[in-house]
């Protein structure tokens, strides 16, 4: 009866513990399976291009539609044309917290860490190609490294704005002696340098102030992308093209708050990095496309005429002749003595990389540009 006893004591035992580790939900299918989902956000996307149509506007429009499919229930709530925050504002906010994502221009955000200015500038990057591989630079990935551990934020990669950068105005701006005594806005500290060794007066501005600014002769043109000019070419109708990175070095870092993306689940994360990595393939492609179909239509030979105008090589060596290394003297005198290293680095990483990678040679040119055709809008 004793052993009767124990054995039944051992049963119960067992199915006890069996029934508390259920309840604790040790292995279980559903709990693994619960864990596993990501759990809804709500975030604040701040950018400082214009809203759509833009094509940058246009891809961070997708990552907003596209996100609640793929984490249910979640929002991005997106802001444009530095609605909400400035870059340098938008850095100090995400370092705090305060922010969850941005998708600012580089060089901006260089009053709160001089080391962005590392890896921008006119003449480096000046192929298709070459600027797709900006983020295979030993530069960059000491940038990534760095704002990782100093500054709490998170690089997921660079959204480039605009494979045609350029300056638009109420003239033609394609030679030296064009710039001289004209104000134009410019897109940061670093293509100020550029702006002044021709002669020009730099103005830095928001995009959001561009048009007002175009009508009323605070400025007489402006440094831009072609999406850019597109969304003021009535005040600017003359746009000239000098390679991809000829007149100035644009690259876009779409990051996040440590301080959030850190408190988040994994699932979370990988469900995020995922979509931000299809959001950056997609703004490529809507780029390229953007600036192929409006130099389709907008195109001009004859630099007398209005429109987009591509600067031939002597044109383009004349310009950059006249720049010299202003750009990069100008850099070292903004940034601590030992990150001179890292900018010498970065124009000889760049000037190779334009070098295997010459026009015509990238994915990114022979992207078929019908699939976009419904979405870009070219006025």
């Amino acid at each position: 009866m004793e052993r009767n006893s124990r054995c039944r004591f051992g049963v119960l035992s067992t199915a006890a513990v069996f029934a508390a580790a259920i309840a604790a939900g040790w292995g279980t299918p559903q709990t693994v399976q619960a864990q596993d989902k990501p759990k809804k956000v709500v975030l604040r996307f701040v950018s400082d291009f214009p809203a759509p149509p833009h094509p940058a506007a246009l891809a961070m429009k997708y990552f907003g539609e596209r996100l609640p499919q793929v984490i249910p229930g979640s929002e991005a709530r997106l802001y444009y044309a530095g609605a909400l925050y400035t870059v340098p504002e938008a850095f100090e906010a995400m370092r705090q917290g305060n922010l969850e994502m941005t998708w600012m221009q580089i060089g901006k955000a260089a009053p709160v860490e001089p080391y962005m200015m590392t890896v921008i500038g006119p003449g480096v990057l000046t192929t298709v190609g070459a600027v797709d591989s900006l983020e295979k630079t030993k530069t960059y990935q000491m940038l990534v490294d760095r704002l990782q551990k100093n500054q709490l934020i998170k690089v997921f990669g660079v959204g480039h704005m605009s494979f045609g950068m350029g300056v638009g105005g109420k003239k033609r701006y394609a030679k030296p002696a064009d710039f001289v005594g004209s104000k134009l806005r410019s897109m940061g500290p670093v293509e100020n340098a550029s702006l002044s060794s021709w002669k020009a007066s730099p103005v830095v501005m928001g995009f959001g102030e561009v048009p007002s600014a175009l009508e009323s002769g605070v400025i007489d043109g402006l440094m831009t992308s072609l999406g850019g000019w597109n969304s003021v070419r009535q005040q600017a109708p003359f746009y000239t093209m000098g390679g991809a990175g000829a007149f100035v070095g644009d690259y876009y870092m779409i990051s996040a708050s440590r301080r959030w993306w850190d408190r988040l689940t994994p699932a979370t994360q990988d469900a995020l990095q995922k979509l931000i990595a299809e959001t950056v393939q997609v703004q490529k492609e809507y780029n390229w496309c953007f600036d192929k179909m409006a130099y389709d239509k907008y195109g001009t030979k004859d630099p007398s005429k209005p429109g987009v105008y591509w600067m031939t090589p002597q044109e383009v060596s004349a310009m950059v002749g006249a720049m010299g290394d202003a750009p990069t003297r100008y850099v070292k005198t903004k940034t601590p003595p030992e990150a001179n290293s890292w900018i010498d680095s970065f124009v000889k990483e760049g000037r190779e990389l334009s070098a295997q990678h010459p026009a015509g040679t990238s994915w990114i040119e022979k992207v078929d540009c019908s699939k976009h055709a419904s979405k870009i809008v070219i006025k």
